[in-house]
Formats: structure tokens, sequence, C-alpha cells
């Protein structure tokens, strides 16, 4: 290995209290690049099908890519893979300072196995590692709980660690990074930090990660920068985040409102950029990135007057702005703050909460169940009461805290309906109806994460300009963003960075080469067949669970209910035509979603084609 890893993982132990120091192997490297690509690796490689996610036996790799710590934008990802509460394979990212601080500590990723007798915490420093007692930060909010462990070990140190939702396995509870205001946000890997009496991870590296080629990384990384100041959502992005597209989105239907009922809402101005832009005091951004897309936000008058926290990004807007009929912006800003102290995220949490409110409206729960008389539509003030309640599952909250799919199915009386979900993971702030492509994605994935497989041909129209209402070609599409975000994450990028086309092919793999100096990664159409190869081993993953097309599915207010308002007006989705479009591209089985043994071979997947084919028989493939 000539640069971008440092060769070392950790394989930690916590049943047994043991950690232990091991070599990287260059062919896993070679086949899964990093970051998102190994972490599935070994969760699929190390995980029995049937392992319950709150078990012992159940596992979290946390990882780098091999251009996290190198001078290249926008790699200062960690990523969480394992098998999320839902039930799929699941990688969640945060930003800022841990990845590259695990690296320059000497470590590529880490393997947490097992579960402590009691509440504990890895600490990290220059190679050195330790099992720690947590208990005296057990039950504590995730940025008092950080700075106290920093304050323990290092204070230069970067923590990731969980809150009380965490602590309680609120099935969606987050790993906060950062000091807090970063998360690893869904999937529920607060959750399973939670059942393993892990509170935090301690890191404090002094060491540096070298790259195999100095100039050709200067010049790769200088093209870089070019590229991203000409592209015309750059300056935009740099002064707001993601906050640019809030208004814009709602405004193309793609912004959904009232538990995706998509009725018109008042007052949606507050969401204008101009509007937004009032409550930012400071402007920051993660190592090595010069989009600076991170915002300090804080409230001067009013109810919340004196609140300082980092900015709500889009999906959080959305979460508690549109999708629960809230214009309350200053509400928005505390209830996102909230979710990060209790360690929430806050996409699943806005989603579960619209869930309640709309199931109050139509009687399915009444008001003494739920113990808060005034839950409605745009009442912020009772919202922050039901968030705490999930956070610390009292009352209703435990109900709701086990997320929308299985809150459902426990209050029965028609609540499926109205639960917004794919295979368990609640909808995030996009309509499927009005992006096509999008939504394919979604019902495609194993975890249909947020931004994976977000469609900017049909929401950007980069890089090409594709018509969001059509049904026609969308399989090509869906494929292509899932495999570019797939090589991407394993590279260690930003999801933003291919969400937006801020860079093409040609300079990820300029950008990996110069990294690593592996011929491999010199070629784009390699780190395509790598991102081609991620997506398929997840697929696997999950028809070894017993997933099959029947779980590629959209709510059926999506696939019946046509969109109301004036934006996207009269749309649906037509699942089963897309379905068939997507499998034909994608080379599975249309009848039962399972890759073709063809396919498997294909991507060097030998040991996987064999292991499905009894899953294939058993369907009939």
């Amino acid at each position: 290995m000539k640069g971008g890893y440092v060769g070392k993982f950790l394989r930690v132990d916590l049943t047994n209290k043991r950690v232990a120091v091991k070599e990287l192997e260059e062919s896993l490297l070679l086949n899964y690049i990093g970051g998102r690509g190994i972490g599935v690796k070994i969760i699929y490689d190390e995980i029995k099908p049937g392992t319950h996610p709150l078990s012992p036996d159940n596992k979290l790799v946390v990882s780098t890519g091999p251009l996290t710590g190198t001078p290249a934008q926008s790699c200062s990802r960690i990523f969480i893979t394992s098998k999320s509460v839902p039930g799929g394979i699941h990688t969640t990212s945060s930003g800022g300072p841990f990845g590259p601080q695990l690296k320059a500590a000497g470590f590529d990723y880490i393997i947490i196995e097992g579960k402590a007798d009691k509440p504990t915490f890895l600490w990290i420093n220059d190679g050195r590692c330790e099992l720690k007692d947590a208990s005296h930060v057990w039950g504590i909010f995730t940025k008092e709980a950080s700075e106290i462990l920093k304050a323990e070990t290092d204070s230069k140190a970067e923590v990731m660690c969980i809150g009380p939702a965490g602590e309680k396995m609120v099935h969606f509870a987050s790993v906060m990074t950062n000091d807090g205001f970063s998360a690893c946000g869904r999937g529920g890997m607060g959750a399973i930090m939670g059942s393993k009496n892990l509170k935090a991870i301690v890191v404090r590296g002094t060491g540096e990660v070298n790259v195999a080629n100095d100039e050709e990384m200067r010049e790769a990384v200088r093209e870089q920068i070019e590229l991203y100041k000409k592209h015309p959502s750059f300056e935009g992005f740099h002064n707001l985040g993601t906050s640019l597209v809030t208004l814009a989105f709602y405004e193309i239907g793609h912004n959904p409102t009232f538990n995706f009922r998509q009725e018109e809402i008042r007052n949606v101005e507050i969401f204008a950029p101009e509007n937004i832009g009032k409550y930012i005091v400071k402007h920051y951004g993660c190592p090595n990135c010069i989009c600076g897309c991170k915002k300090i936000m804080k409230i001067t008058s009013g109810p919340y007057s004196g609140v300082m926290w980092d900015m709500p990004e889009y999906e959080t807007q959305w979460a508690f702005g549109n999708n629960i009929g809230n214009t309350n912006f200053e509400s928005i800003i505390v209830l996102g703050m909230l979710c990060d102290e209790y360690g929430m995220d806050t996409i699943s949490t806005g989603n579960v909460i619209g869930f309640a409110i709309e199931l109050c409206e139509l009687g399915i729960l009444s008001k003494s169940e739920v113990g808060i008389p005034n839950l409605s539509w745009g009442n912020y003030e009772a919202v922050l009461e039901l968030l705490r309640k999930i956070a610390l599952r009292e009352g209703i909250g435990n109900v709701l805290a086990d997320g929308v799919m299985m809150a459902a199915q426990k209050i029965g009386r028609g609540a499926e309906k109205y639960a917004m979900q794919i295979k368990g993971l609640e909808l995030a702030a996009y309509d499927p109806r009005a992006a096509k492509a999008h939504g394919l994605s979604w019902s495609t994935l194993s975890a249909p994460r947020h931004s994976v497989g977000w469609s900017k041909h049909e929401i950007i129209g980069l890089p090409e300009k594709i018509d969001p209402y059509s049904t026609e070609g969308k399989g090509r599409i869906a494929k292509y963003n899932q495999d570019e975000s797939a090589f991407c994450e394993a590279l260690g990028f930003c999801i933003m960075v291919p969400a937006f086309y801020f860079i093409t092919d040609q300079q990820y793999a300029k950008l990996a080469y110069a990294a690593t100096g592996i011929k491999q990664f010199k070629d784009p159409k390699y780190l395509w067949l790598v991102g081609e190869r991620i997506i398929n081993l997840e697929r696997a993953f999950g028809v070894r669970e017993g997933w099959d097309r029947k779980q590629d599915t959209m709510p059926q207010r999506i696939v019946k209910e046509p969109i109301p308002r004036k934006a996207a007006h009269g749309q649906v989705f037509e699942l089963e035509k897309l379905l068939d479009d997507y499998y034909e591209v994608r080379g599975w089985d249309k009848k039962t979603g399972i890759p073709t043994e063809e396919k498997l071979r294909e991507l060097g997947l030998d040991d996987v084609a064999k292991e499905l084919r009894k899953y294939r028989q058993s369907l009939g493939s």
C-alpha cells in the first residue's frame, strides 16, 4: 500500500473486553475500496441470516475511505455499517473531524462485536486502545457527554457517541459526532450501540495519512476545486448549505407536506433563502472542504431567544416543517437541537410525529392514548412534548419509538395505511411521485437512505436533464445514481458531491489513484464496477433475510393517491412498471428481484452466486 490507507484496523470484542490490532487485507481494499464498501463486505461475511439487530451477535463497522484525511476535498467522512434495526444492511455517515482523526490515530476501520457488561467507551490514542467505564456519562445528552469524555482523555480528541435515545434503543436513534452537531442518523445505529452498552468512541491521532503521489494529488485537488467553483449551485450551497433547496423543492412538488398528503401549506415563504439566512451567525465546514456548508444559527427573539445551534439541514427543515404543517422556523431549530441532544434521527422522528398527528386527526389514536390533548398540525409546542416522550420511551412514545411500521402494527385500526415507510425505514423529504427515478432508488435499495441514489438528473438536470414525471428509462437512471453513490462512499466522499454532480467520474479516479497508487483505481470504469458490486452485495444480504420483489414497495398513498396540489399535480408512482425496467437494467430476475447467477459472477461474486442458488430455487427463479 503506497498511500491513502494507514494499513491497520481494530477488532473490538466488548463481551470479552478485548481489543486487537489487525493488518488490512489488500484484496479487500482492491475489491471494495473502503468506507461503505468495506463495511458492507464485512457485515455480509460476519452476520448470519436471521440475526436480531439488537442482539450481541450483530456487529458495527466504523470505517473511512482511502481519501479520508488526504487533501482531497469533501472526504472527511466516517461511515457506520451494520444490520440495521429495520433489518437490511445499512450504511450511514457524518462529516467533521472524526474520520481524519481515526486515520491519524493509525486505523482505517473498526469492527465492534459483542456486548459490554456495563456502559463503556472505547479510547483510541495514537495506536493505543482501551475500553473504559462510561457509567458516569450514561443518560447524558450527546454534547455534554462529548465534552466530559474529551476532558478526561484529550481536549483535542474527537467523540462519536449516543444519547439517551440510543441507550433506550429507540429504533431510529442516531450516533452523533462533531461535538453533537453531526449525525450518523439513519438505520438505528445509535440503538445498536446502546444494545451493546457502548456509549462512545473517543479518538485522538497525531499521525499523517500519506498519499502515493504528492504532485498528482495537488494537481487533482486543484482541478477539483476549480470544478466546484464553476458549478452553478456552488455559491448558494456555500452560503446556505442544504437550506438552499427547501423552498425550491416545495415549489416543484418534491418537498412533501402533512405526512405526504401533499396539501398546500401557508407561510411557506419562511423557507426562502433570505429568511433562513438571517439566523446564521457563523459559517464553518468539514476539514478539507471549500464548500463550508455548515452553519451555526442563533435565535434572538421569542420564546426560544438565546438558543444557538447547528443549522437544521434540508431534511430536518422538512421533518419538523412542512411534514407536520409547521412554519415556525425557530421551533424547527429547537426540535433539531433536541434530536441531536437525545441522539435521534431527525428524518424518522419527524416522519413518526407526522404519522401520529394524522392518526389523531382521523380518530385512530385518541387524545387519552397520546396523552397530549392538543397534538395537531403545526402545534410545535405539542410536538416538543411528543419528541421527549419518544426519546425517553414514555407512554405513546414507547410505541412510536419503534418506528412507523412497527407502531402501525401495534396500533392497528387501519394505521398501516398512513405509515410512510419502505422496508421499515421512514421516508425522507422527497416525494417519489414527483421524481420517479428517485423513488425507484428508494424502493429497490436495501435501506432507502435519503441521499443515496438521489436523482440529480430529474431534480437539477445534471449530468443530463430527465423528465421527472416520465416512467421511461428510469431503471437506467436509478442504477446510475445508486452505483455512483456506492463507489463515492467507498472512497470516502460526502454524498453531496455525487448528488449535485460537483465532479466527474474521471476526477474521482484521478484523486483515488493519486492517493493510493492502485492502478485499477485509475480507471473510472473500475470504480463503477465496485459501486455495482457493493449494491449487489447489499441486495444479496437482503435475499438471505428473505427479501425479494415483494419488499421493493411503496406506501399505498404514494402508489394510489395522486398529488393534489399544483406542483406535480396528479402524479402517482407506477411501481410495477418501474421495477420491471430496473430489474432488466440490473440483470436481476424480474419475477423475484434476485440478482442472477450470471450477474453475480460477472461482478466477481462467485461465492455469493453459489450461496443464493438455494434462495432462487425456493422462489422458482
